[in-house]
């Protein structure tokens, strides 16, 4: 039984899915600068853009578990899994990840930053 409420370990969660979505951004921008493709820069910008605003919820991610008292740390992975420590106001709580859920999740992510935000902001400007 976890002591983590559902709000913290959401959070918690965007501190292990945030870095990796930059991560395949990263890698994303690398390929397209390394492509044939005739016009690169509205794809550059698109992932750079992208990528800033992931480093802005990054950020505010970050500084929600230093002010509360949380650290994640990735302790170990193998072919099916990865484990990660939650040190929570003074508990310690191992989790196990499924990888094809890390990589879904993170995909679902990458989705709501390429498109997911935009349909948002159109939303409410309607309203």
């Amino acid at each position: 039984m976890t002591r983590i409420p559902t709000g913290d370990r959401d959070i918690i969660e965007q501190a292990i899915y945030l870095p990796m979505l930059l991560t395949v951004l990263n890698r994303d921008l690398i390929v397209v600068n390394a492509s044939s493709f005739k016009l690169k820069k509205p794809y550059l910008e698109l992932i750079e853009e992208t990528m800033k605003a992931i480093q802005k919820d990054l950020a505010e991610v970050r500084r929600y578990l230093h002010k509360n008292n949380i650290k994640v740390e990735r302790l170990k992975s193998d072919d099916a899994f990865t484990m990660y420590v939650f040190i929570y106001k003074g508990y310690e709580e191992e989790h196990n990840y499924f990888n094809p859920r890390l990589r879904n999740k993170t995909e679902e992510l990458l989705r709501y930053y390429l498109f997911g935000r935009y349909k948002n902001i159109h939303i409410e400007k309607k309203a």
